[in-house]
């Protein structure tokens, strides 16, 4: 099962951070996940993050729609919130995964 956070935008949409979505989020920002700190991060990486959360239900947005979208329906506290919460459940899973994978050793 695919883990996403909804976040309510011009509709309900699904962030999502699954492997392709992170690795746009490092080709985007330059930046590798592990350097990003969340506490401190730019508007523009925000932005960049929400897109690259957001793509794979919609491949017609850009960086700069994601940024429409946030002015006009939400606010940058709500969506770092949610990014958060996203990037938890995506990481979460992984380590899950990762213990899986230790036990049967």
């Amino acid at each position: 099962m695919k883990k996403s956070v909804t976040i309510e935008l011009d509709k309900a949409r699904n962030l999502r951070y699954g492997l392709n979505a992170l690795i746009k989020v490092e080709e985007l920002t330059g930046k590798t996940i592990t350097k990003l700190d969340l506490e401190n991060i730019s508007m523009k990486d925000l932005r960049t993050i929400l897109y690259a959360g957001l793509y794979h239900e919609d491949k017609d947005l850009t960086p700069e729609k994601v940024g429409e979208l946030i002015d006009d329906y939400s606010d940058i506290g709500s969506i770092a919130e949610k990014l958060g919460q996203a990037f938890t459940l995506s990481f979460s899973g992984a380590e899950k995964q990762k213990n899986v994978v230790n036990q049967s050793e």
